[in-house]
């Protein structure tokens, strides 16, 4: 069984942008409002499965606009920074 998590990012009625984590071996969903709650989730639902996720399939909604994704690529890149000078502090 391959454990697969789906990524939607939306863009609410305010025009601010969340993703929707969806575990699709289970069908549980969680809003996350920002990359820190949503790495949270990942690293909760991942360790139903050990930590073991084979894939995370990222979706946008039509109506997200290209400045928004670039907003959240910019932070994905930020937080990715963050996760590797934690791991080098680590050893």
């Amino acid at each position: 069984m391959a454990v697969v998590f789906e990524s939607l990012i939306k863009v609410d009625e305010d025009g601010k942008w969340f993703v929707e984590l969806t575990d699709t071996v289970d069908g549980r969903m969680a809003v996350c409002h920002d990359l820190d709650e949503y790495s949270q989730k990942v690293e909760d639902f991942g360790g139903d499965y050990g930590g073991n996720i084979d894939e995370v399939k990222w979706f946008k909604d039509d109506n997200v606009p290209p400045h928004t994704m670039d907003e959240i690529r910019l932070e994905m890149s930020k937080h990715q920074e963050e996760i590797e000078k934690q791991k080098a502090q680590k050893g």
